[in-house]
Order: C-alpha cells, then structure tokens, then sequence
C-alpha cells in the first residue's frame, strides 16, 4: 500500500512540475517567433523571473522521491540515461544563468547570447523530458546483470520514432501553455500575438495528444491496463476536459481560465502514462519480469516501510506550506506587465 501511495505520489510531483515549469519553457521555447524586440523579450524574461527557480523545485523534489522512495529505479534510470541527462542539466544551468546575466550588459550581441541560451535552455528540456517519458511509457531495454539492471544502448537507442513523438507533445504542450500565460502577464502587441500563437497551438495540441494515443496503442503496452479494468478510462476524462475548457476561455478571453485549464491537461496526460505502466517505475521491453516496479520486493525497488511512512508523514506536514507559499508568489507577482515598468531582467 505504501509503494503504491509513493508510486502516485512521485507522478504527482513530476505532474506538477510539468505543469509549472512547462509554461515558462514553453516561453522560452516561442522567443524567437514571438517576441519582436527588445522589450518584449525583456517581458518574457520578466513573465518568468519570479517563478522559474520554484518552478524547478518540484524538479528535485522528484529527483528527490525516486531516489529516496525508488533507489533502484533511480540508480537505473540515471545510469542508463546518463548522457540525457547530462543534456537536461546543462540546458537547465545555462538558462539559469542567462534570467541572471542577460540585463547586466546593455550590449546587444551579449544579450542576443544570453536570448539563444535562453530559447536552448528551454527548448532542449521541453524535447528530452517528453522523449524520457515517451520511452519509459513504450518501454526500455533493462536487463539484469551482476545483481543490478541496466539500460542497453545510448542516448541514441532513446531517440525513437515513438520517444521522439513523445518529446513532440511536450514541446507542444509547453508552447501553448506558455502562450497563455503570455496573454496573462503581457499586454499591447505581445498579448495579441500570444493569443494568436494559443489559438493556434491548441490546434496543434489537440493533433498531437490524438496522435499519440493512437502511436501509443500501436507501439505501447499502455492501453493493457485500461482494457482489464475500462474504468481507468475516467483518467482521459481530464485532459479532455482540459482542452475542452481551454478552448471556451479562449473564445471568452477568460485567460487565467484557459491557462488552468491547460495545467488539467498537463496533469491528465501524465497520469495517464503513469496509469498505464502502473506498477512498473520502469518497464522492461525485453522481458516484463525484469521490469522495475514500485511494488516487487524481489527486486527492492522500494525503500523500507519505516522510510515511506517517515517520508510520508513528511510530505502531509509541509506541503500545505510549500503550496500556500507558491500560490502567495503566484497571486503577488501575476500582474500584467505594462510598457515603462521597471523590469529586472
């Protein structure tokens, strides 16, 4: 029962960091096509700004969970993909930076600089957690081998005609999520053009989630799950539902409206592959026994009951705190920026 808590527990916590962190990527992600000076990447940068480094939180924090809950999961899955995961840092260090450095030189080669390490900072996550996840949802190569399991094949391996589908919807996902919260925090010709860019992306959006269900019956075991117990088809309830509300608030201007809809389908699509899995952290595509699951003790997948409940014990104390915390930031610093507002960045 614990392993199972732990088990939604960190897809909740990857959900929720796809939710928060998704629409500043997303941003970043649409700088070039979006934004048409100075000011208005500044904008972007200041859209951003207050939230991006607590966004990135709930990212270690669910590092943190795999590793204590899930040791085995996490030491497979950070070994077998390394160099992916070298990439997500790096990616993650520099657009780090670039929010700090970008407005200390009024140069316009160092900021143009710091505005491609931006848009790669943003880009390459958006791409490699959607192909990470899109390759633990079809499944990977693990093997047992001296005690341990390991990934067969590189970064290369993960780069499938499926884990790149699965890297697509992200980027697409982010995008329009951020496009919306461009339309809540911009204003003038800015805000116009993130309407446009929503409306369009959720076309896109709509396209690319039919897309991947459909690649995902065909080249997944995902669908298993929902075919022995069809009531678990209530999950696609809320991505649905997502991007139907998504779609009202955007023909009604009702932004913040659209933009939480968009974190329902967010939230929606992730657990659905988690559903789908469900009990494998991650599956092996070689043979099903030799996956590793959040509930086998043969393998020892999960820590001791002492450390899940400790752990859980935990995570009901302080996360009222941590969520009230965020939504003080979210709700003080949410305002629309306006032309001749001191931006920091």
């Amino acid at each position: 029962m614990l392993e199972t808590t732990w088990f939604f527990l960190w897809g909740l916590l990857w959900a929720i960091y796809f939710m928060l962190d998704g629409y500043d990527l997303g941003m970043g992600t649409l700088m070039p096509f979006i934004a048409k000076n100075d000011f208005e990447r500044r904008v972007i940068y200041n859209a951003a700004g207050p939230f991006w480094d607590g966004n990135e939180v709930w990212l270690i924090t669910a590092g943190g969970v795999t590793f204590a809950a899930f040791p085995l999961a996490y030491a497979v899955m950070f070994s077998g993909m390394y160099t992916a995961l070298l990439l997500l840092l790096f990616a993650l260090i520099v657009r780090g930076v670039s929010f700090e450095f970008r407005s200390k030189v009024a140069d316009p080669r160092w900021r143009k600089t710091w505005d491609y390490c931006q848009i790669i900072g943003s880009f390459l996550p958006a791409l490699l957690l959607g192909v990470a996840f899109a390759n633990i949802f079809q499944g990977l190569p693990i093997r047992p081998m001296q005690g341990t399991y390991v990934i067969e094949g590189g970064i290369l391996a993960l780069l499938n005609p499926y884990g790149l589908a699965g890297g697509v919807l992200f980027v697409i996902l982010f995008c329009y999520h951020g496009a919306l919260w461009l339309t809540i925090r911009a204003t003038g010709e800015l805000q116009t053009r993130a309407t446009v860019y929503a409306k369009n992306l959720w076309l896109a959006e709509l396209i690319a989630i039919v897309l991947f269900l459909v690649f995902s019956a065909f080249a997944t075991p995902l669908f298993n799950n929902y075919l022995a117990n069809p009531v678990l088809f209530l999950v696609l309830v809320v991505p649905v539902a997502g991007l139907i509300c998504s779609k009202i608030a955007q023909l009604r201007k009702k932004w913040w409206a659209a933009w939480f809809a968009s974190c329902f389908v967010i939230v929606g699509c992730t657990f659905f592959g988690l559903v789908g899995i469900f009990p494998a952290l991650l599956p092996s595509s070689l043979d099903p026994m030799w996956s590793i699951t959040a509930t086998n003790a043969g393998v020892s997948a999960a820590s001791s009951p002492l450390t899940l409940k400790i752990m859980l014990t935990v995570v009901l104390i302080f996360l009222p705190f941590i969520l009230a915390y965020q939504f003080w930031v979210y709700k003080k610093f949410s305002h629309p920026i306006y032309a001749g507002d001191k931006l920091e960045y």
